[in-house]
């Protein structure tokens, strides 16, 4: 029987796409005019993808999101012929922390909440999780990161710490995601999964895969599709 439901954060529950986008308009103040902020997003989550790629793995050292995401940005300003302030590159690259939720996220957990207990599983940092939830109000009752089983996901040693802190089998808890690859990892452990589409997750014009498959438990539209289906 599911007792818990553990989430991933950026994309599944929260819109990093239009965030960051309206945060780097914001702090450009129209002093580069030219530049494709939504390519740049985009460039952007691509080159975080391929630095969490190649963090070594048992290397003994810990590699940050943020540092990540923010050595990441100095390549993409100088690619894109942008000149900014050291502070106003820090602010940028804080914009990750500070992701808005999808208009459905808050009340859906709500609901869910009345019936299972919440975690997060993400492999944004601790602080990263704990500022974007007070920022966007999504009310876990726990927040576990992949910086606490010193992995990223999907290694399996993400999965299997969560449950341990949850004192729970994996069988009893839900791992819920709009990506695909995350919740094949975490049934490969025999966790339950729930896959929720989101459309907008890559912008607009985004390649996302939103097909469901019959592999998952659930399927779903939103977080409120996901509460109904879960009779909260």
């Amino acid at each position: 029987m599911t007792k818990a439901l553990l989430f991933d954060v950026q994309g599944t529950a929260t819109d990093f796409f239009s965030t960051v986008r309206d945060e780097a308009v914001r702090i450009d103040a129209g002093r580069n005019p030219e530049i494709d902020w939504t390519g740049f997003v985009t460039r952007w989550r691509a080159a975080y993808f391929a630095g969490v790629a190649a963090v070594p793995v048992d290397s003994g050292t810990w590699t940050s999101v943020h540092s990540i995401y923010r050595g990441t940005l100095d390549g993409l300003l100088d690619e894109f012929a942008i000149r900014y302030s050291e502070p106003e590159a820090a602010e940028l690259a804080l914009a990750w922390q500070r992701l808005r939720p999808w208009p459905d996220a808050v009340p859906g957990l709500n609901r869910l909440r009345t019936r299972f207990t919440l975690a997060t599983l993400s492999n944004a940092d601790v602080s990263a999780v704990v500022n974007m939830s007070k920022t966007a109000g999504l009310p876990w009752d726990a927040i576990f990161t992949a910086e606490m089983a010193q992995a990223f996901k999907p290694d399996p040693a993400v999965y299997a710490m969560a449950a341990t802190y949850l004192g729970l089998r994996p069988a009893d808890i839900m791992m819920v995601a709009s990506h695909k690859y995350d919740i094949r990892a975490a049934a490969a452990l025999g966790f339950r999964t729930a896959f929720v589409a989101r459309p907008l997750e890559f912008g607009p014009d985004g390649a996302v895969d939103l097909e469901f498959e019959d592999e998952f438990d659930i399927n779903a539209t939103d977080f409120e599709d996901l509460a109904n289906k879960l009779d909260c």
